[in-house]
């Protein structure tokens, strides 16, 4: 005789009261405690003994998502996988969404390329949706997410998206574990798109960027300070490098005689080697720091010295997190250290006469097509020169000289 399915109704759920398990039929159960908290359970037999695996309270899952969430584990059984085992539940702390959203950061790490992604994903999830974190992930409602982006939605826009996308991936993979059902509470086309405003871009560009017209005092507020991370931005400020091209420089790449250094193709974005022309300011970070590099040896003969710029302990480059923390403590929040390369751009496409192709290749962007660049075998190494001591002397004069004296025609 086939065993009777769905033999529960929202009424008979309201109605029972007295402590115990009331069957629905194919291992999903109503639980009642002593204190009359109702719960639903899928109860199964793996392996020969009876497994119990709790799928949330009554308040935060209906009947109907609770059968849901049954059909799933019973079809994770039916294919020999133990539905408890797959999402890791050991019924402490393994359902909040602070859990959860820790075990994705775990599973994503592989997939990110430096430090600055671990950083932005952690303190979304750890710092941002922090009123989320103690919650059951079943329990996350609308309204919850919404707490946590409404305060930042205005003044942080991109911080705020940003945070709700990666709410959302966190309460999709517990949905996918059997976790939690129904929609998603920080889904936002056609849910949140229709309870908060439009998102407004604040910035021009991907990365926001300082004023070109303020880069000397900035500059000079670098310069008073003593932390390497600070010579750090002040070199790739004067060469207009990534940031992974600075913190993983090494002291072989630098040629302080012909005061060139030589970023070699496995460490560029395109892939390609890329000279770049060292100003006399450049020269000078770079031995500082070689110099600083080599006393730090004498004290510690372990450390390498095959870095320019190392981390605190010396043992490793420098943190690709360093020269944004530097920003921050210096009281700019609305800048990004790659937005100096949109700085520079800006400076040279308003201030100067220099041809494109020249500005770009500094950049070290590609220009063309390929049968162009074919034809384009120089690297337009010592133009550039021109550009970056152009570029140095711009950095390096007083704001109050930032202003170019307009002669009539005779």
């Amino acid at each position: 005789m086939a065993h009777q399915i769905k033999r529960l109704t929202a009424v008979a759920v309201r109605g029972h009261s007295a402590p115990g398990l009331y069957a629905d039929g194919a291992g999903l159960y109503l639980q009642i405690n002593k204190t009359g908290t109702k719960s639903w359970a899928f109860i199964f037999q793996w392996r020969g003994a009876r497994k119990q695996m709790g799928l949330g309270s009554l308040k935060v899952r209906s009947l109907a998502e609770a059968r849901e969430a049954a059909d799933t584990a019973r079809k994770l059984v039916a294919d020999g996988i133990n539905p408890i085992e797959e999402r890791g539940d050991t019924r402490t702390t393994d359902r909040t969404f602070g859990a959860l959203a820790d075990q994705l950061l775990d599973a994503l790490r592989p997939e990110w390329k430096n430090a600055k992604h671990v950083y932005q994903w952690e303190q979304s999830l750890k710092v941002d949706a922090a009123p989320l974190r103690s919650l059951d992930v079943d329990a996350v409602t609308t309204e919850d997410v919404l707490a946590v982006l409404k305060p930042i939605w205005a003044v942080k826009p991109e911080t705020a998206s940003r945070t709700r996308g990666r709410i959302e991936r966190v309460l999709d993979a517990a949905k996918a574990k059997g976790l939690r059902s129904g929609e998603n509470p920080a889904r936002w086309k056609g849910h949140l798109a229709l309870l908060l405003p439009k998102r407004q871009k604040l910035y021009k560009g991907h990365h926001p960027a300082l004023p070109f017209d303020e880069v000397s005092d900035f500059v000079g507020q670098l310069r008073a300070r003593p932390a390497p991370a600070a010579r750090a931005l002040d070199l790739l400020i004067l060469t207009a490098s990534r940031t992974s091209e600075v913190v993983g420089a090494e002291r072989s790449e630098f040629d302080l005689v012909k005061k060139v250094w030589t970023v070699p193709a496995e460490r560029m974005k395109g892939k390609v080697e890329h000279r770049v022309p060292l100003t006399d300011a450049a020269v000078k970070i770079v031995r500082a720091a070689m110099a600083e590099g080599d006393e730090f040896a004498k004290l510690n003969p372990q450390a390498p010295t095959r870095w320019l710029f190392t981390d605190p302990t010396g043992m490793k480059p420098m943190s690709n997190m360093a020269m944004l923390m530097l920003l921050r403590r210096m009281g700019h929040d609305d800048i990004s250290v790659h937005g100096f390369r949109s700085t520079f751009r800006d400076w040279a496409g308003e201030c100067t006469n220099f041809a494109r192709e020249v500005v770009e290749a500094a950049l070290a962007h590609q220009i063309g097509n390929e049968v162009e660049r074919a034809y384009r075998r120089g690297d337009a190494l010592e133009k550039r020169r021109k550009l970056m001591d152009a570029w140095a002397g711009y950095c390096d004069r007083p704001r109050s000289t930032n202003v170019v004296e307009i002669r009539r025609p005779a």
